[in-house]
This record gives C-alpha cells, structure tokens and sequence, in this order.
C-alpha cells in the first residue's frame, strides 16, 4: 500500500480489521490500542482537532483517553471501502456516571504496507456527550 499503489479494503476486510481493532479500545490497554497504529501514524478527533502524529503522542493520548473512559464499548455499522483503508461507520456506548451516551460516526482508517493504521480521523457529534459530562460535574 505504497503511495504509488492504490488499494482497496473489501467491505469483508474492513469488517475483519474492526472486529480486531475496535475491542482494543475498550478495557483501558492503550499500548495494546497503540499497537494498531505505524510509528508515524496520523491521529484526529474532537478531543485533538488539530491532530496528533506519531506513536509515543498517540501513546500518551490513549492512555488519557482510555483511563478516562475504560468501559466505552465501539461496534462497527459499516465498513465502506476506500483507497489504502475504509470509512468506518460505528456505534459507541459510553458510560457517563449511571448513564450511557450511544453516539454513532464515522472515522477514516488508512493503513500503511505492513497492515497499521497511518491515518485514523474520527468525526461525531459529541454534544450529547459533553451535556451529560457538563450535567454530572453540576451535581458533584
């Protein structure tokens, strides 16, 4: 999956690849999360709109992110493919509190040669999930 070489992900090896990647993001193991992503990966979300690149800045970041959040629990929808990767369409369940916050988006997955993820951008509406943040420190 060179520059030079386009590649497409079948819907069935974009669905393969989630079954595996996606539990890694729950039960607080960052370094097992990591271990997805190339030394030079790309990372995006709400949290880093500006982004991050590079193994040990993802490595510090997920271990924030995951110790704030063990329990979330992230289902593939749908895998669309795409060049070098595939849209990745998902489901999240997160525990605020006593509540649980389901948020459903999209995130781009691209991967280098050797199967990692150089770029993974994630887009959602977290609205519902900053109110009910917002909500629980109010009554604390």
């Amino acid at each position: 999956m060179s520059a030079s070489t386009t590649h497409f992900l079948s819907a069935d090896e974009a669905r393969r690849f989630a079954q595996s990647w996606l539990p890694a993001w729950s039960g607080n193991d960052p370094e097992r999360l990591a271990s997805f992503y190339a030394d030079d990966a790309f990372y995006l979300d709400p949290g880093v709109p500006a982004g991050i690149r590079g193994k040990p800045a993802l490595l510090e970041y997920f271990r924030k992110l995951l110790a704030y959040n063990p329990a979330w629990v992230w289902s593939q929808i749908e895998g669309i493919p795409m060049q070098d990767g595939f849209l990745n369409k998902w489901h999240a369940k997160i525990p605020v509190g006593d509540t649980t916050i389901e948020v459903v988006g999209v995130c781009l997955v691209q991967l280098d040669a050797g199967g990692k993820i150089r770029r993974n951008e994630v887009y959602f509406d977290r609205s519902a999930l900053l109110a009910e943040i917002a909500k629980r420190r109010a009554a604390m």
